[in-house]
């Protein structure tokens, strides 16, 4: 992957001068700049890609933030937004030049406001997403972007990168949990629209200019999120199934006597549950199968066990699914959703893998499965499928285990290209980052990158945020 760097025009700021200027603007815990401490914001979570940050600010405020941007544009160096570094896509690495400033957010953490009755919660970009959840729940809300990462995941980040997970099918992408946005420009002003409205239809939506977008055409620094009430029951449930297509008739039937209440519907292959069984020593408490369904559903209506019951009883007496259980407890439900949230780390430990978060049309998806299956085999017999993911949203991680040295771009472009041939996108949750710019420009429309680059050039004419990221800025 070529690293884009950025356009901003370098000054005679030496790098010293210039961090000496920005501990001044910061405070001396504002700024890092020591070997030691730079390294954990040198390469991503993966470990694909290495940077060289000159320093890394830590300012405590949407106008120290501000400050930040404008010292940066002022002395030629651009500014790469960091948050809790979970991503898988490249998006918060600095490229090698040291001539980008990592900005994190990490200590504006603050919890504004939640209000009980609107259901709506504000809070600052560096705040983690569970403290998030937690204080939401103290109050009886929810708040449903559910991430593996939500541990150390952080509101800035889920905002920049639109980020999905598990709850996706019933409650959206962050996207759609976000009411309202503080956000600072490139040119370091602080645009204000923390509001809290469910119907705003004054002017244009300028918030989404700046979710799923990286960090790109502005940095986010507090967010309002929709919450949602906090459900009284809950039901977890794992059946073994013969194919994609079988796993699709569940879902249908689901969606029909769950309805609404159905929170997450996840697909998972024999190859997928083998890695987490060999490598995380959980149990598959179903028969063996070649597919396995996760299915959750909550609600504080009375009914929903005897509901997914009826599902499963379905299922079963079509052959749609060969065996099936129900969580009968919370340590079961536990037990269940372990297996599906240990893949990505079982993965690691079997090997390198080349990821692919894709996306296609629900009914799409057994033949794209088909497909690729098909063409990986034929053009890769070393390699090892491992394919799981969101599949009632359509998301699809069709990842493969490869023998060291194999060429990504051979196997992205092939995978890319069925993708793109059902109808599918190439980035349906982890973002394009680094890693996918040049897919990106092979899979989006003439038409498409070039309205993409117009946004860009009049947010950001200088390429100062996060240079080299989402879109190709070469020729610009």
């Amino acid at each position: 992957m070529q690293t884009i760097s950025s356009s901003v025009d370098g000054s005679a700021v030496s790098p010293m001068e210039f961090n000496k200027q920005l501990r001044g603007l910061l405070g001396e815990r504002g700024l890092l700049d020591g070997p030691a401490d730079l390294q954990p914001f040198s390469t991503d979570w993966r470990g694909l890609f290495k940077g060289s940050p000159l320093c890394v600010a830590l300012p405590r405020s949407a106008q120290e933030v501000g400050a930040v941007i404008r010292a940066c544009a002022a002395a030629g160096y651009a500014v790469v937004p960091s948050g809790g570094n979970t991503g898988l896509s490249g998006g918060a690495t600095p490229d090698t030049s040291g001539r980008q400033v990592v900005l994190s957010l990490s200590r504006m953490t603050a919890i504004r406001r939640i209000d009980v009755y609107g259901e709506t919660i504000e809070v600052e970009a560096g705040c983690i997403l569970q403290t998030a959840q937690e204080a939401a729940a103290a109050q009886g809300l929810l708040l449903p972007v559910t991430l593996a990462s939500q541990g150390s995941a952080r509101i800035g980040g889920i905002v920049s990168t639109n980020a999905g997970g598990t709850n996706v099918l019933r409650y959206g992408m962050a996207r759609n949990r976000i009411l309202g946005l503080e956000v600072v420009t490139a040119d370091g002003q602080i645009v204000r629209g923390l509001r809290s409205l469910r119907k705003d239809n004054a002017g244009y939506d300028w918030k989404q200019w700046f979710i799923g977008t990286e960090g790109t055409l502005g940095i986010v620094t507090c967010a309002v999120l929709q919450l949602a009430p906090m459900p009284r029951h809950r039901v977890t449930a794992l059946l073994a199934v013969p194919n994609a297509t079988a796993a699709l008739e569940v879902l249908r039937t689901a969606r029909q006597e769950v309805g609404d209440a159905l929170n997450a519907f996840e697909l998972m292959s024999r190859g997928s549950l083998e890695l987490v069984v060999r490598h995380q020593q959980l149990r598959i408490p179903v028969a063996d199968a070649p597919w396995f369904v996760l299915i959750e559903a909550s609600s504080s209506l009375q009914g929903l066990r005897e509901a997914t019951e009826a599902v499963l009883m379905a299922a079963l007496e079509r052959g749609d699914a060969l065996d099936a259980v129900i969580a009968e407890s919370q340590r079961q439900e536990a037990d269940i959703w372990a297996l599906r949230e240990s893949i990505s780390e079982a993965e690691g430990k079997e090997g390198p893998s080349i990821k692919h978060d894709v996306s296609v049309p629900v009914s799409k998806i057994p033949d794209f499965l088909e497909a690729a299956d098909e063409a990986v085999r034929l053009n890769f017999p070393g390699m090892r499928i491992n394919a799981f993911g969101h599949v009632g949203d359509g998301n699809i991680h069709y990842n493969l285990i490869a023998p060291t040295g194999t060429a990504h771009v051979e196997v992205n472009r092939i995978v890319h290209d069925l993708v793109m041939a059902h109808g599918g996108s190439i980035s349906a949750e982890h973002g394009i980052g680094q890693y996918r710019v040049d897919e990106l420009l092979r899979c989006k429309s003439a038409e498409e990158s070039a309205l993409m680059r117009r946004i860009k050039r009049a947010l950001d004419p200088s390429n100062l945020l996060n240079p080299g990221k989402v879109l190709d800025t070469r020729d610009s």
